[in-house]
């Protein structure tokens, strides 16, 4: 079976169009013109902003024209990952998908990679309703928004009064039959970690250590389930190696996204010789170490060490104190909500190290978090908390991209229709929750006055290339948005 077999099957058609253009975050040109090309083939009316979003709008079907105008939302960019197995150049590789059948059920992967279901799968919806003669609806607009993954960007810089709808749908949640009222707010830090390179000691061994095999995953859905952090795993690795066996750093690289856990990480390390064997040991047990600790829910952990080769390494105690930081550093939940069972109110994604070095000799290393809360005092006070432990350590410190998360509305009138419409349909209420996750309903609510909902398909382990889409939650997602649009109410 492959997606082309898959209902509705004009859904699946315009996500397999959407996997043909790659679109990682802040690279969504490519996207963005197919777009506008798909709105002008259907004779709709499409804008770009000056930040790039597009907006395109539809008329109202024949007997729809004064029902509350409503805005179906998503945004294009995705999360670009791929294993170290798979080569994929996302600026111009395809997304390979296939269906796998699971207990009689087909799920839709990837080949290698993210899916970027999350959110092409929002926007297969919508273009769907676009281009549709029979969907009936009243005055519709869709906004489709860029650089969601990486900064909210879209988001951020919609400018008011450039759309004239009262109700938005955002298609960018990921368990159907679940309604979304209410979303955590996040912050950036930006840790900066100057030094200079020398050459390599004199009788030193050079040595690769590596973490890999994590499951990573998305850091606000999945950050309660324990998984593994690659860079805090390394961090547990070198800093005894660092301080207690005169080791110095060459390099290091763990995660590549501000908003993916961190799946795996390779830093080169030297050491005198004759303290190799007493390296190797220590990798060897921090290795089983982590096997026994998360292997339930991260059972292809590894921590490898080898021998390598390298001419220069970092000078001074950069390295090791930086390697502190990242130790002591704050990760994965801090706080559970108190009014909302089994809601993260509070985490931490150490997501990012990475060494740069310099022609003129001098480097950098880059640490990169970022927090989420529905609590903005408890977001400020977990930033001043990493904040310490990287400028303890000598680190320079920015905080950036922050923004509040979405409220909860119980009293929201789409709520309460899509409650109504959902249970007409399949026999049973909807679950209705808030996400420890960053939707753009949270800085829509800044701007506009909208009454907001969010919904969407199954999928598990966005951001990973675990990406998967329960295929039977499509039809049921699409059906839902449509009986919605067909029941919106009349304007007053």
């Amino acid at each position: 079976m492959t997606i082309h077999e898959l209902e509705p099957k004009q859904v699946w058609e315009n996500f397999y169009s959407l996997t043909r253009i790659p679109r990682p975050s802040k690279h969504e040109a490519k996207a963005i013109a197919f777009l506008q090309d798909f709105a002008k083939e259907h004779g709709l009316e499409s804008y770009k902003d000056e930040i790039g979003n597009l907006i395109v709008r539809c008329p109202a079907t024949k007997g729809m024209e004064n029902r509350v105008g409503v805005i179906l939302q998503g945004h294009v960019d995705m999360v670009p990952q791929n294993n170290s197995d798979t080569p994929h150049n996302w600026d111009t590789d395809p997304i390979i998908t296939r269906v796998v059948m699971k207990d009689g059920e087909p799920w839709v992967y990837a080949t290698g990679t993210t899916l970027g279901a999350d959110d092409g799968l929002g926007d297969a919806v919508i273009m769907t309703i676009l281009a549709s003669k029979d969907i009936p609806h009243g005055p519709l607009e869709a906004l489709f928004t860029i650089d969601e993954e990486t900064g909210m960007t879209g988001a951020c810089n919609l400018k008011p009064g450039v759309l004239k709808g009262d109700i938005l749908i955002n298609l960018d949640s990921e368990t159907e039959g679940e309604l979304y009222v209410g979303c955590a707010g996040g912050l950036d830090c930006n840790a900066e970690f100057a030094y200079k390179t020398i050459p390599l000691p004199e009788g030193y061994k050079v040595f690769e250590v590596k973490v890999d095999g994590l499951r990573g995953g998305h850091s606000g859905m999945e950050i309660n389930e324990g998984r593994g952090n690659a860079n805090k795993i390394m961090a547990r690795a070198l800093v005894p190696v660092l301080k207690s066996m005169d080791g110095v750093m060459v390099s290091i690289e763990g995660g590549n996204m501000r908003n993916a856990i961190p799946r795996e990480a390779i830093a080169k390390i030297a050491v005198p010789a004759d303290k190799a064997e007493t390296l190797k040991k220590w990798i060897a047990k921090v290795d089983t170490d982590e096997k026994a600790e998360i292997s339930a829910i991260d059972p292809k952990v590894n921590v490898t060490v080898k021998e390598s080769s390298a001419g220069k390494c970092m000078a001074g105690k950069t390295a090791l104190k930086t390697m502190q930081a990242v130790y002591a550093c704050p990760n994965a939940v801090q706080y559970m909500s108190l009014s909302i069972p089994g809601l993260v109110q509070t985490s931490n994604n150490l997501a990012i190290v990475n060494s740069e070095e310099g022609e003129d000799g001098n480097g950098t290393i880059h640490v990169k978090t970022l927090m989420r809360s529905s609590v903005d005092t408890q977001k400020e006070d977990l930033s001043e908390a990493i904040r310490s432990a990287f400028e303890l350590a000598g680190g320079k410190v920015v905080m950036s991209g922050g923004y509040s998360g979405w409220k909860p509305d119980m009293e929201s009138p789409i709520l309460k229709a899509m409650e109504k419409t959902y249970k007409q349909l399949f026999g049973k209420d909807p679950e209705v929750k808030a996400i420890h996750a960053g939707l753009e309903c949270g800085i829509f609510q800044q701007t506009y006055k909208w009454d907001m909902i969010s919904t969407g398909p199954t999928l598990m382990s966005p951001h990973s290339p675990d990406e998967r889409v329960y295929a039977p939650s499509v039809p049921k997602l699409f059906k839902f948005v449509c009986e919605t649009l067909k029941n919106i109410p009349v304007k007053k």
